[in-house]
């Protein structure tokens, strides 16, 4: 009884500060910064890239994306992102991992731009390639991807569904 007494005593005073806000989603996560990174991951060995399927939109393809967390350089987005959706570790300064000189700005969808500081309208996106000796398995975060695949990049440019990982790959295919 005491721990729900204290319990109840604790909300009690969470309700009356005046910077309590009620727990939802995105009260616990912080606000998105309008900056992100797309890797695109390619096996040496044979040329194919990586791409993984969205586990909230099936059929939705892509490579590696994510936001840059604040304190966060876009290479060590990079480095993270590709950690947490793939399971795959690089160095923090290998040269296997290298921007592509492509920085795509696009419209954030309505319904997410709660998600991200008033105002903001706008994402940019800097792409990067992260070459890899051969085709490995990932290890998908479930939540968020459901399948992976290994393909040639004209198929990954086929088979992904946002415009702007299909300019990151026809850059790569063009001149790395």
């Amino acid at each position: 009884m005491v721990g729900g007494a204290r319990s109840q005593v604790s909300r009690t005073a969470l309700l009356m500060s005046q910077t309590y806000t009620p727990p939802t989603t995105d009260a616990v996560k912080p606000m998105k910064r309008p900056f992100s990174v797309l890797v695109v991951i390619r096996a040496r060995a044979d040329g194919r890239t990586l791409l993984i399927e969205r586990a909230d939109v099936p059929g939705f393809w892509q490579s590696v994306t994510g936001s840059c967390e604040a304190g966060e350089s876009l290479r060590m987005t990079a480095l993270r992102e590709v950690a947490e959706e793939t399971g795959i570790h690089i160095e923090p300064h290998s040269s296997d991992l290298r921007p592509i000189g492509l920085v795509n700005v696009f419209a954030i969808y309505p319904m997410f731009r709660h998600r991200y500081p008033p105002g903001t309208t706008h994402n940019t996106e800097t792409c990067f390639l992260l070459d890899i000796p051969e085709p490995l398995p990932p290890r998908l975060e479930p939540a968020e991807h459901g399948a992976w695949l290994w393909c040639s990049i004209p198929e990954a440019i086929e088979k992904v569904r946002s415009w702007s990982n299909r300019a990151a790959l026809r850059r790569i295919s063009q001149y790395v």
